[in-house]
């Protein structure tokens, strides 16, 4: 039904304006009116009475604030007059919580089209890895990369280096700079590639700056986040260059291999370059191991599987006070379908569960479980604050601006996406999805970090959920845009590849969202749709340096 305005629990004294609204106008809601003091614009809150200096604000039904200032009822609540606060959590006896699954009858039987790997893992795609153990080689995958990716058919065509032409041709003609910057540039028509190897996605390079330096601890989370992606369902094979001497060793690597698939039988190319020698010769070996890996991976085709092997990461980025009531809910919704179907689901940004930790801790299946969550929770922001900082810092300067105001208000409404499902297991990063289920993984909420780690914690299609816009991607696992708003869907669908902004709308409810997302996964999974992130070579990936982000 199409209103203006929403109260998410029957507790909240917060109340959220879906469209904006002007100072003098009257709304109503459930019997209640509130003529509004201020201009409340769209996405943001008011009082729903009289608020004095120290009273709690309530959204979600939990504790996201306390009044600095007086606010008059129908007043804007603001980072002028809202302060963020949470209420305590404690472990508690555990209780007998029945679960309320979905009815997913309509998807039992249902399948997707995956590729089966020797330790029982379905991947929703089939990459090829080359990976560096330390920054030293990352110019070496470079030159792999400058070899191998356009002339096997993985190379994305732009168009830009055609309007830079058309740019050269206009200076050289003697054109001002007024002229150029109104000439009309012409987008010609990118060629398609076609495939060598049919079978394989494509060849991924993951650069980054460890590897040596810092503690031998950041070596063994690096280690342990490379082995998530080398054994990932995902991925068919890798290459490893070594330098040699540095803190992240191969043997450490490969411990960390043997500790998530004990089996592992994939083709595995490792080369150290102060054991080979030269520049030439590395690469010379490196591209014909490769080479012949990819021929072995080749050989590997889609096959059905059922969707309880899937495994959904859950993620958002640029969220505005819309997400939390439309795109989440709908992840949450899904994310419960999957699980009720026997499939995994994984839960991260640990600093954006601020303020429903006593609902976390009660949805554990085990009081082992809740209490890693809790000593997990507690040590993060321990050392968060010990830096300076502290998980009241998480909001961004957009996510104030567009109605997320307090880390509190951000993290109810980022929980939802986790949906009502018990917590099978808590992990702490960068281990690995080891159980059916809901899993809660100890990420930062930077949204690259997070997908990073969810990914190399076994995530095969991540869902990741914007209000404001980002073009977040990884290189082998699927990341689907869920834009909040259907503005966003409008503006940027360059990136978007799913707008549950019909709730907001008032033209779709968010269990016929979920349903229709969940449609949209099976396809990506089957390999049948592709997603924005990967139409543009979107391939963040960035590893958490632990202690240093929120």
């Amino acid at each position: 039904m199409k209103q203006k305005i929403l109260q998410i629990h029957p507790t909240d004294n917060a109340v959220v304006a879906l469209t904006d609204l002007a100072k003098g106008e009257t709304v109503h809601l459930n019997g209640h009116a509130w003529t509004l003091v201020e201009d409340i614009p769209a996405k943001h809150k008011f009082a729903a009475h009289a608020l004095q200096t120290g009273d709690a604000v309530r959204m979600y039904g939990v504790l996201v604030g306390k009044a600095q200032s007086p606010v008059a009822a129908g007043g804007l609540l603001s980072t002028a007059n809202l302060q963020h606060a949470t209420e305590g959590f404690a472990l508690r006896a555990a209780e007998k919580n029945v679960w309320q699954a979905p009815d997913v009858s309509k998807w039992r039987a249902r399948s997707f089209l995956g590729y089966h790997r020797p330790d029982g893992s379905v991947g929703t795609a089939n990459y090829w890895l080359v990976v560096p153990m330390v920054f030293c080689e990352n110019r070496n995958v470079e030159v792999l990369r400058e070899a191998l990716v356009h002339d096997l058919g993985y190379g994305k065509q732009h168009n830009y280096r055609t309007q830079t032409r058309q740019l050269m041709a206009l200076y050289e003609a003697g054109k001002s700079v007024e002229d150029i910057l109104g000439a009309d540039l012409f987008a010609a028509p990118a060629p398609t590639s076609k495939r060598f190897f049919q079978h394989v996605d494509g060849v991924k390079f993951l650069t980054h700056e460890g590897g040596c330096g810092g503690t031998r601890q950041d070596a063994q989370a690096l280690c342990g986040l490379l082995a998530g992606y080398i054994t990932h369902p995902n991925v068919a094979g890798a290459t490893v260059l070594s330098l040699g001497c540095q803190h992240a060793q191969v043997s450490m690597l490969m411990e960390e291999v043997r500790r998530r698939d004990a089996h592992f039988q994939k083709p595995l190319v490792v080369l150290e370059q102060q054991k080979i020698g030269t520049e030439s010769d590395l690469l010379g070996i490196a591209l014909k191991q490769t080479f012949a890996g990819l021929m072995e991976a080749n050989r590997l085709e889609r096959r059905p599987a059922p969707l309880s092997k899937l495994c959904i990461g859950l993620e958002c980025g640029g969220s505005d006070g819309f997400s939390g009531i439309s795109a989440n809910p709908t992840l949450g919704h899904l994310s419960d379908m999957v699980v009720a179907l026997g499939g995994s689901v994984v839960l991260s940004e640990f600093p954006e569960l601020c303020g429903v930790e006593q609902e976390l801790c009660d949805r554990c299946a085990t009081a082992a479980t809740a209490e890693r969550f809790s000593e997990l929770m507690s040590v993060y922001n321990r050392r968060a604050q010990a830096v300076g900082s502290g998980f009241d810092m998480n909001p961004s300067p957009g996510n104030i601006r567009d109605g997320l105001i307090t880390d509190a208000i951000k993290s109810a409404g980022a929980a939802k996406k986790g949906g009502t499902s018990p917590i099978v297991d808590v992990l702490d990063y960068p281990e690995k999805v080891a159980k059916p289920g809901l899993s809660l993984l100890c990420t930062p909420g930077n949204d690259v970090e997070s997908t990073t780690a969810e990914v190399a914690a076994g995530a095969t299609v991540v869902l990741f959920t914007t209000g404001l816009g980002t073009p977040t991607g990884n290189p082998i696992a699927p990341v689907v845009k869920v834009s909040s708003n259907s503005a966003l869907a409008q503006r940027m669908p360059d990136i978007i590849d799913f707008d549950a902004g019909g709730i907001i709308n008032g033209d779709l409810t968010i269990e016929q969202a979920a349903e229709q997302l969940l449609e949209y996964v099976v396809a990506v999974a089957s390999g049948q749709a592709q997603v924005a992130a990967v139409r543009l070579g979107q391939d963040d990936f960035i590893p958490w340096k632990r202690g240093i982000s929120l």
